[in-house]
């Protein structure tokens, strides 16, 4: 069986990639000053009622999602506004990934939860599929129509029925520094993969480690892959990829994939080596690059806007000591990839449907936007909720990319290459990471789980 998204169109990428660009160099310089249409920062104590909700009294709902630490604690927050508004009990359950064999567990066992986020546009189809997912109601469509573009809402759709929500975006090609360890190797900001691999040398010359990556999640280096791959092999390229209409035994994977070795295959640039990167957890790798001042256990890390959340259980500020630049151009253009979480109801319950009308509505945003780590797809979610400039640039180049962009390979793909701990484009990207210069062998072992799980 083949999985795919349905409906989606060819985008323009290069609107979202210079867009994004001006937003992080002019929020990159840390002044703390937003432009002056933009309401002071962080949110009213008040929280917008925008959208009315019905009462749910004695009504109690479960919501899965995959989040954990901080980003479970500031859902919570959305979820406690919820059960003021409508008197129902929401109880959050914490899921492991693959989330589509954690929900098929439930529901073989007769107990699903009333609503999942699920992070993968694959895992959003298979729920369609399992006949699991039911569609959204009038008034959740209603607040999609006023608030999101259509990409968004066709990325949340599946056989032309809107099933979905994208509550939570993300935009996935950001590399986050460290100022001080900058400063004090005399590092420059890169704009090319060249120019990145420059500032790699001066910064290990310093002694600093250039890089931590996160590599005991697999997920983060099919971000890497897919950043260097977009750019590189261009936007056409990566949709045929992202469909299996090329294999990836294609000399354009190759290609990236030697490139990303130009980083992964050198110790020296990864904090902890090779190993060190394979023993590392995402968030690990967030908070040792901005933990010992000028002296971290590296000096960049990259991964999404999410990224501030982790850097929130550190010492450094954002805007001063935690930076943020691009994702340095590999061929013609920088990429731009997207993420996101979407919301789905899986029992045909009164409390579902308000559930995904309030995660519809620019209510439920700001309330999350306020406490950082989060960026919304909602257009109407107001500028100021967010906490600092940086988080702002980010989520106003969002919105004002509108339908141009480029959705996370990985999570377009069936679950079974593309979503699952130790499996897949996961696991083989670990071994990549183990032992760069085997790109043949990485190669015959990604097409080999890509064409099992498409079904060809």
């Amino acid at each position: 069986m083949r999985t795919q998204r349905t409906g989606r169109k060819t985008r323009t990428w290069a609107a979202l990639a210079a867009v994004g660009a001006l937003a992080l160099t002019a929020c990159g310089g840390g002044d703390g000053k937003g432009s002056e249409a933009d309401p002071p920062a962080g949110g009213s104590a008040t929280p917008k009622r925008s959208v009315e909700l019905p009462q749910l009294a004695g009504e109690r709902l479960e919501v899965a999602a995959v989040w954990t630490g901080p980003e479970q604690e500031n859902f919570t927050k959305v979820l406690k506004e919820f059960e003021k508004r409508t008197g129902a009990t929401v109880t959050f359950v914490p899921a492991q990934d693959p989330i589509v064999t954690f929900l098929g567990t439930k529901v073989a066992g007769g107990q699903p939860p009333d609503v999942a986020l699920l992070p993968q546009v694959g895992a959003l189809t298979a729920a369609v599929q399992n006949k699991w997912a039911q569609p959204l109601g009038p008034e959740a469509r209603a607040q999609l129509d006023k608030n999101y573009s259509k990409g968004w809402k066709d990325l949340g759709a599946v056989g032309g029925t809107q099933y979905g929500v994208y509550y939570k975006a993300a935009n996935k090609s950001l590399i986050w520094y460290n100022a001080k360890a900058f400063q004090t190797a005399g590092a420059q900001v890169p704009k090319t993969w060249k120019d990145f691999l420059t500032t790699a040398d001066t910064l290990s010359a310093s002694g600093v480690p250039a890089v931590s990556v996160g590599g005991a999640d697999g997920w983060t280096l099919t971000d890497w892959f897919e950043n260097v791959y977009l750019s590189q092999a261009g936007p056409e390229m990566y949709d045929k990829l992202a469909k299996h209409e090329i294999k990836w035994t294609d000399a354009s994977v190759g290609e990236a994939l030697r490139t990303l070795a130009s980083l992964f295959g050198r110790k020296d640039f990864l904090a902890g080596g090779q190993s060190g990167a394979l023993a590392t957890e995402f968030p690990k790798s967030v908070t040792q690059t901005f933990t010992g001042g000028d002296q971290p256990a590296a000096a960049m890390v990259f991964e999404g806007d999410f990224v501030a959340v982790n850097i929130a259980q550190t010492e450094a500020k954002i805007g001063t000591d935690a930076l943020v630049f691009p994702f340095p151009a590999v061929g013609e253009k920088p990429p731009v990839v997207s993420g996101g979480d979407v919301a789905v109801a899986l029992k045909p319950s009164k409390g579902a449907q308000a559930l995904l009308t309030f995660l519809a509505s620019p209510d439920a945003a700001e309330i999350q936007a306020a406490q950082g780590g989060f960026v919304s797809p909602n257009k109407a979610v107001d500028l100021a909720a967010y906490p600092n400039d940086i988080q702002r640039g980010i989520a106003r180049s969002l919105i004002a990319a509108g339908d141009d962009f480029r959705f996370d390979m990985s999570d377009q793909a069936p679950a079974a290459f593309g979503g699952t701990p130790g499996a897949g484009e996961w696991k083989a990207l670990q071994d990549f990471l183990a032992n760069p210069s085997d790109v043949a062998g990485v190669q015959a072992r990604l097409e080999a789980d890509a064409a099992k799980a498409y079904g060809h």
